[in-house]
C-alpha cells in the first residue's frame, strides 16, 4: 500500500471550546473524513479505530493507506470492525497485517454461538488518536458516506471531533472491547498517560459489554433529557423505532407544550424500518409532535438537541437493537453554544424534509398500513 496524499480538512460546521474540550461539529463525509485522516496522519503513539462497517472500497483503502503509513512510523494501530456489518477481503486484511496494523473482527459469525451473542454487534464509530483527539458519531468507513466528488454516495450524517478528557473515555471503552474480543496485547506504556478525567460539560455514554446494568445508559440519558424538556426537542434519527417508554416521554412532552420535532429517514437503506416507524406516527402526531421525513440522499444521522442546552451526537439509533443489544457510544454535551450549532444544522436539514401531518397519516393506503404493521411486529430485529 502506498502512502496517502496529505489530508486537507474542510471547515467544520462549527468549532468551539466547551469546558475542558475543543469540539468540532462535522457534517457528512466531506467534512468528517478529511478531519479523521488528518488526525491519523499526526498520530505519534496510538491509533484506535472502531467501526461497525469497514469496506474494501475506495474509502476503506484510503483509510488503510493512512493507517499503514503510521504503523510504519512506529505507531501502534488497532482496528476493531464488526464482522457482521463489514465487508473486507482477506487480501485487504492481510495487507494491513503485513504492514503492522492490527485488524480484529468483532464476533465473527459462528453457527455454534448462542443467538444472544451473535445478535449483539459492535455498532460504535470511534477513532481515538494518542488518547487525546477522538471522533464519534454516525459515519462508518465506506463509500456510502464519502462526498460525491470523491466517488461516494454522499449520505447525510453527523460526526463529532473532540479534543480533551472525553477522548480518553472513548479510548477506555475501545480497549475494554478490544481485550474482551480477543485482541492482541496492547503496549500499556503508550496509553498510560491518558487519564480518565470526567468533564460534566462533555460526557461519553456507552452501552458496554460486561454488565446488564450498563446496557441502558444511552436510553436513560435520552429519556431523562426528554422528561426534563420545557421548550423544544429536535431529534434526527435515521432508524426511529424507540421503546414505549421513550415514545410515551416524547408524547408527554408534546402534550405539555414542548415543541417536539422528529426527523427520520424518508430516503433510507432499510425500507422496513421506515414502514415500521410510520406505525407509531399516529400516537406522536395526536400528542402534538411533528414528524419530518428526509428526502434526497440517504439520512443516517443520530443526533438530538433539547431546550437549547442538552445535545448528543453518536452512533445510537432509537431502536431496540441499539438501545438494548448493540455496543454504542454517544457524546452528550451540555452547552448552549454547541446546542445552538446543532439546532442550526437541524434547521438547514428541514429544507430537505416533508412534514407528515395527521391528514397525511390518515390517508395511508391499505397496503401501506398492513405492511407497516407487519414490519412493526418485527421491530426488535430490524
Amino acid at each position: 500500500m502506498s502512502s496517502p496524499p496529505p489530508a486537507s480538512t474542510a471547515p467544520a460546521f462549527a468549532e468551539m471550546t466547551v469546558g475542558a474540550h475543543r469540539l468540532a461539529l462535522l457534517k457528512d463525509g466531506a467534512q468528517t473524513y478529511p478531519a479523521m485522516l488528518e488526525a491519523i496522519a499526526r498520530a505519534q503513539r496510538t491509533i484506535c479505530l472502531e467501526t461497525y462497517i469497514l469496506r474494501d472500497d475506495r474509502t476503506g483503502r484510503r483509510f488503510a493507506e493512512a493507517l499503514v503509513e503510521r504503523a510504519a512510523a512506529g505507531v501502534e494501530v488497532s482496528v476493531l470492525f464488526d464482522a457482521w456489518g463489514s465487508s473486507v477481503s482477506s487480501s485487504f486484511l492481510d495487507g494491513l497485517r503485513r504492514a503492522g496494523v492490527r485488524p480484529l473482527a468483532f464476533r465473527p459469525l459462528e453457527l455454534s454461538a448462542p443467538f444472544g451473542k451473535v445478535a449483539r454487534r459492535d455498532h460504535r464509530k470511534a477513532l481515538i488518536v494518542d488518547g487525546t483527539v477522538a471522533f464519534t458519531g454516525g459515519l462508518n468507513i465506506s463509500d456510502d458516506y464519502a462526498a460525491p466528488e470523491d466517488g461516494g454516495a454522499g449520505w447525510r450524517d453527523t460526526h463529532l471531533r473532540l479534543e480533551g478528557p472525553a477522548a480518553a473515555e472513548l479510548q477506555y471503552f475501545f480497549l475494554r472491547t478490544w481485550q474482551r474480543a480477543g485482541g492482541a496485547p496492547i503496549d500499556g506504556q503508550r496509553y498510560s498517560y491518558a487519564e480518565r478525567r470526567p468533564d460534566p460539560a462533555v460526557q461519553i455514554v456507552s452501552n458496554d459489554l460486561p454488565r446488564r446494568r450498563h446496557r441502558h445508559g444511552i436510553r436513560e440519558a435520552y429519556r431523562h433529557a426528554i422528561e426534563r424538556a420545557r421548550r423544544r426537542i429536535f431529534i434526527t434519527n435515521a432508524y426511529f423505532l424507540p421503546p414505549l417508554r421513550v415514545i410515551h416521554a416524547l408524547s408527554a412532552a408534546a402534550r405539555r407544550g414542548v415543541d417536539v420535532r422528529i426527523m427520520v429517514a424518508g430516503t433510507t437503506d432499510v425500507p422496513a424500518v421506515l414502514l415500521a416507524s410510520r406505525t407509531i406516527y399516529g400516537h406522536l402526531l395526536d400528542a402534538g409532535a411533528r414528524m419530518l421525513e428526509w428526502r434526497g440522499r440517504v439520512l443516517h444521522a443520530k443526533t438530538a438537541v433539547i431546550d437549547g442546552v442538552w445535545s448528543t451526537v453518536g452512533s445510537t439509533n432509537l431502536d431496540s437493537q441499539s438501545l438494548r443489544m448493540n455496543l454504542e457510544a454517544n457524546a452528550v454535551i451540555s452547552h448552549r453554544g454547541f446546542a445552538g450549532a446543532l439546532e442550526r444544522m437541524f434547521a438547514d436539514d428541514l429544507a430537505h424534509c416533508r412534514e407528515i401531518t395527521v391528514a397525511h397519516w390518515a390517508r395511508r393506503p391499505l397496503w401501506e398500513r398492513a405492511a407497516s404493521w407487519t414490519a412493526y411486529l418485527a421491530r426488535d430485529w430490524l
